[in-house]
């Protein structure tokens, strides 16, 4: 049991995880800089389950305050066409957009074009959750030390239609969207060549963040990677949110919230795409919601088989960044059972922080202060100023094959059978 709020921290990890070299000369390794990122959780023995904490959020606190300024992209994917909206956190202005989210606005053109590109801060790139954007309460207390800081340049990537954006295509986002945040990254080096990059994902954010490190494997341009609160494995989290009564009220929120969204976007939807708006607008449940949209949009036969295909599980064994993930055992939304960590214990690369406590990207401290904030920020800060990024030389991801000439591939999750003549 843990008593009055204080969290039980374990850590799952490879058998010899991956060797760092630190600014000083000294080596240390990845586990190592997870455990010091990590303090004691200490949280609010008022909110003593997953349930109460992850219910706590609906409570409208105002949270800090972020100022952001927006600027939407041109999609580069030849099919994901459309735009994208990216927020870029700034210092504290006062021409607020009524139609964007609270002390957000655009940038104009020449100041967009005039953003320096010398500077060798290290820069964060966040994704959100589900249906959520760069105004998300957990995201603003998360960022806010390394706002605070000024060592820091960070944006979000708003998820097609989240955030107050259009959908220019009538492509929304699925867990497996890993494009528009490839293009960020990649906009990012090339017009920012001397900063270190870094990502961070929430929720259904990390599950994109963890499958586009994944499939990047060795060429990722990130130096490091957190995901918090993943769900991992889409198909178990679905299949135990509807076994149980709380499980089914949470699949209602969210399904309602994506009724939501859907929409604030109808004509769009009506003039882009062929989805059936008024059988959207009678689902009740997040699961019916991705039968209605995800299967149609993306050629899904199933949502459960777009949960297989979508889920990160796999592509952990393809991460070749130093990368953490930090989850709650009592999270009842990315449910326990969906952590992969057989993989995480087979990848150097990757480390799992797991609390007892702390709910669904909860972890409300008292006074209303988030846990989560502290890990976060800690590793960032420990990898972006303390360890040696250049003498990190990632591996060829291990090809995982068989004496009977089969090969699995963690990103495409498919086992081949090789020609005789591959080797």
């Amino acid at each position: 049991m843990d008593w009055f709020g204080r969290a039980k921290i374990s850590f799952t990890h490879h058998a010899s995880p991956l060797t760092l070299q630190q600014k000083d000369g000294t080596a240390t390794d990845l586990l190592k800089v997870c455990e010091q990122a990590t303090p004691p959780c200490q949280l609010n023995p008022l909110l003593f389950n997953g349930h109460v904490q992850t219910m706590w959020t609906v409570v409208k606190e105002h949270g800090p305050q972020i100022y952001y300024r927006r600027k939407i992209f041109d999609s580069d994917h030849d099919l994901y066409t459309g735009t994208f909206t990216v927020d870029f956190v700034t210092e504290p202005h006062q021409d607020f957009e009524e139609k964007l989210p609270p002390r957000t606005a655009y940038y104009s053109d020449q100041d967009f074009a005039n953003l320096p590109s010398d500077d060798t801060k290290p820069m964060l790139i966040v994704l959100h959750g589900l249906s959520g954007g760069s105004h998300e309460v957990y995201l603003r207390h998360a960022i806010l030390p390394l706002v605070e800081s000024g060592k820091w340049e960070i944006c979000v990537v708003n998820s097609r239609g989240c955030a107050n954006s259009a959908v220019t295509s009538g492509l929304f986002f699925n867990a497996r969207a890993t494009w528009d945040v490839r293009q960020v990254v990649k906009w990012a080096r090339k017009n920012f060549p001397n900063r270190p990059l870094f990502g961070v994902g929430f929720s259904l954010g990390a599950n994109i963040l963890t499958n586009y490190v994944g499939e990047e494997g060795e060429g990722c341009l990130l130096k490091g990677a957190i995901a918090v609160g993943n769900p991992f494995n889409l198909d178990v989290t679905n299949r135990a949110l509807r076994r149980t009564h709380l499980g089914r009220l949470y699949q209602r929120v969210m399904g309602s919230n994506m009724k939501k969204l859907v929409a604030n976007h109808k004509e769009t939807v009506l003039k882009y795409t062929n989805l059936d708006y008024d059988r959207i607008q009678n689902i009740t449940y997040l699961n019916e919601f991705d039968r209605e949209v995800q299967t149609v949009t993306w050629g899904y036969p199933t949502e459960d088989a777009y949960y297989r295909d979508a889920s990160s599980c796999d592509a952990v064994l393809g991460i070749r960044i130093p990368f953490m993930a930090l989850s709650a055992a009592d999270d009842p939304i990315a449910v326990e059972e969906g952590i992969p960590y057989q993989e995480i214990k087979q990848n150097p690369y990757t480390v799992l922080c797991l609390t007892s406590l702390g709910g669904h990207l909860s972890w409300f401290e008292l006074g209303g202060g988030r846990w989560h904030t502290r890990p976060i920020c800690n590793f960032l800060n420990k990898m972006a100023f303390e360890i040696d990024l250049d003498a990190i030389k990632p591996d060829a991801c291990d090809k995982f094959d068989s004496q009977f000439r089969t090969h699995f591939d963690p990103v495409q999750r498919k086992l081949q059978i090789l020609d005789l003549g591959q080797h």
